[in-house]
């Protein structure tokens, strides 16, 4: 049985949850957060820590929390996050903030809080759950590919600065999957004298579609322990639909007007 410590931010539902379910049952120990532990008493799969991950002062106290139950912390799966969609024009800034907030300023909130222990144990693997949206700009899912991105990028920088104490980082990129996701993902409203309502209106749909029809989060979970027993662990990960994860390589390859286009036509389907 791996008896390592296993956190996971966001674990008490969608990717996170299964993430956790599967990690328990390959014998890790495994702490989730919730930003709410009163709404969750009733959940028995495995232990949760109240944790918000925009607050330094939570993340700093359920991290003390869990080093003085369990004397150390093997893995960090950086999870927690929030959906959010709308034309750039019409995002109400709040909602940008708090999409930043909680995907990008939330997990370094995480890290910085948890460093510390990692570099004292000499040993430590950060996986930080991304997007394959992080990858490109999608119309309408900007704010949600930035914030992405921008943990696909600080990932790069961090893995260079914590190698030397032992800590290894890495991305995870996952497409759809079957997840609640949406019922906690911010949606502009459509406005009816909007020049953006049928394009806008139109994507919303396929969104929803897209995630209906997601894989089993299950699969994430897999690749999660492939990192885990990797003992060189790579920079990025995918996980999801072939045409998911090949569209990064596309990009790569054809010139961005072409690529550019094959997204628009994507988004009138």
């Amino acid at each position: 049985m791996n008896s390592k410590i296993v956190l996971i931010t966001g674990g008490s539902s969608g990717i996170g949850k299964a993430i956790g379910n599967y990690l328990n049952k390959q014998g890790f120990v495994v702490y989730g957060t919730t930003r709410n532990l009163e709404k969750y008493a009733s959940f028995k799969d495995f232990e949760l820590l109240e944790m918000d991950v925009r607050v330094p002062e939570s993340v700093t106290k359920a991290i003390e929390l869990l080093v003085r139950k369990e004397g150390r912390v093997d893995v960090l799966i950086n999870n927690a996050g929030v959906g959010i969609t709308g034309p750039l024009e019409e995002t109400p800034n709040a909602e940008i903030l708090n999409a930043f907030d909680t995907n990008f300023i939330g997990p370094l909130n995480v890290i910085k809080a948890i460093l510390p222990q990692m570099r004292q144990q000499n040993n430590g693997l950060i996986i930080n759950i991304t997007s394959i949206a992080g990858y490109m700009g999608l119309p309408y899912r900007g704010i949600y590919s930035a914030t992405k991105g921008a943990l696909e990028l600080i990932t790069e920088s961090l893995r260079m600065e914590t190698k030397r104490f032992g800590v290894e980082c890495t991305c995870l990129a996952p497409g759809d999957f079957a997840t609640n996701i949406a019922a906690g993902r911010f949606h502009a409203p459509i406005q009816e004298n909007s020049p953006y309502k049928e394009s806008y209106g139109n994507i919303l749909k396929s969104i929803d579609k897209d995630v209906d029809k997601g894989g089993d989060p299950r699969e994430v979970a897999l690749k999660v322990l492939q990192i885990i027993n990797a003992k060189n662990p790579k920079v990025h990960y995918t996980v999801g639909a072939f045409m998911q994860k090949f569209s990064i390589r596309l990009k790569k390859v054809l010139p961005d007007t072409w690529f550019e286009t094959l997204l628009m036509n994507h988004s009138k389907k």
